[in-house]
Formats: C-alpha cells, structure tokens, sequence
C-alpha cells in the first residue's frame, strides 16, 4: 500500500485501513498474529510509534488483540455480535443526535425493523425471552417506578422481543434500534405517555409471542407505533405553545 498522507496521524489511520481491509477480505484470518512493530514499520517505511498508534485503532474497533510474553504479539481478534453491539448504538446514537433525523423516521424505522422481527420470535423464542418480558412488564406495573427506570425496562423488553427472533444478525442490526432511537423516543414521550396503556400492549405482544401468533405480535407494535407518534405529537405540540 502507498502511504501519501498529511500527517502522522494520516499514515497511522492508513496503515490500520490497510490491516483492517486484509482482515476483511480474509487475507489475514481470525488468531493469526500479525507481523512485529519493526516488521511493519519497514513494511510501511514508517517509525515504530506510528504503526503502534495504528495498532491502538484497530484494538479500540475490536479488530485486534494484544499478548504479551515470549509467544505475545497482535493478532487478529475474533469479533463477536454482542461485542460489536456497543459499537453499533454508539453510532447510531451519534447520527440521530448530529443529523436531522425527524422523530416520525427514526420511530417508522424503528418499528419496521422491529416487526420484521416479530414472526420469527413467536416460532423461536424461548422460556428464558419470555420470562424476561413478562418480568418487565410485571416492573412496569409498579407505582413506585421512576421515569428513568420505567424507561431502562421499556429497552429491556424490547430487547427480549428482538432476540426472540434468534438471529444474531437482526439483533446486532436492531441493537441501533432498540438501545440507541428508543431511549431517546422514551426521553421525548415520558411526559405524556400513560403507562397503563404502554404495559398494557406490552402484555399483548408478549402474549401473542407465547402463543407463536407472529401476526398478533406485529399488530401490537404497530398499535404501540401509533402511541407513541400520538405522544410525540402531544409533547412538540405543548412545546410550540410554550414557545
């Protein structure tokens, strides 16, 4: 690779593209240790800090791992989905917070993806995603609840729904969508949603899971979609009053 940059800090983000695109197109696989600091300082014709910096990019997007000792060094790392989650709902909580993302979009896209998840949730979802809903639901119900915490159970339901479906794929897709636009849709609407309506559709879709009726399910999301926009409203609107 030809390295033109700018900068140090140029050759270094260069120099992590290019072991990141070996790692991606499998010319580098999973456990197999990259060549040493010195050996890529010559192969790249740059100073051992500078390869070291781009060491530090790849280890901070879990690409990479380092050992130390005799047998030490740093290899490539295998990247799990729920590792990779993090990641996932820190960007997209970053371009909802800097883009013109309208409420009415991020909740339509939420939901879409959501329901897309609900067929396949009735027919594989487990005892366990089960237990886990009806626990929160059951959380919901409580008087004693705080917004905060009404709000951590909410996600946490959802949660359960999402890996309900049984594939790591949606989940990972859909740890965006649930962990990322639903805590700031709750941060938007908790003022003026009534929770007994909210844990109420909860304890139908949960009840459609468990009775693998995916169709049911998906209803309840899209009635749930249709509070919560109804909610949004309300709040933007005492909003432009207040104004």
């Amino acid at each position: 690779m030809k390295l033109t940059p700018r900068s140090t800090a140029d050759l270094s983000a260069q120099i992590a593209e290019a072991i990141r695109d070996a790692i991606i197109t499998g010319a580098l696989i999973v456990d197999q240790r990259l060549p040493s600091e010195a050996e890529m300082a010559e192969q790249f014709q740059v100073s051992r800090p500078t390869v070291r910096e781009a060491l530090k990019r790849l280890a901070a997007q879990s690409l990479i791992r380092t050992q130390r000792g005799a047998t030490g060094g740093a290899f490539v790392n295998r990247l799990s989905f729920e590792e990779a989650y993090a990641q996932q709902i820190t960007t997209s909580t970053l371009l909802l917070s800097m883009n013109a993302v309208s409420f009415d979009t991020a909740c339509e896209a939420r939901y879409a993806l959501e329901r897309a998840c609900a067929p396949l949730a009735a027919t594989r979802r487990t005892a366990d995603h089960l237990a886990t809903m009806r626990a929160e639901i059951f959380r919901q119900s409580q008087p004693g609840l705080s917004d905060e915490a009404f709000c951590a159970s909410d996600v946490t339901f959802h949660r359960a729904l999402v890996d309900a479906a049984g594939n790591p794929v949606l989940s990972y897709q859909l740890a965006g969508a649930v962990e990322a636009m639903q805590p700031l849709m709750n941060m938007i609407t908790f003022t003026a949603r009534d929770r007994a309506v909210i844990t109420a559709l909860h304890s139908r879709i949960a009840e459609a899971l468990q009775n693998g009726n995916g169709v049911g399910a998906a209803d309840g999301l899209t009635e749930l979609e249709a509070e919560t926009l109804a909610l949004s409203r309300t709040v933007f609107s005492a909003h432009s009053v207040r104004s």
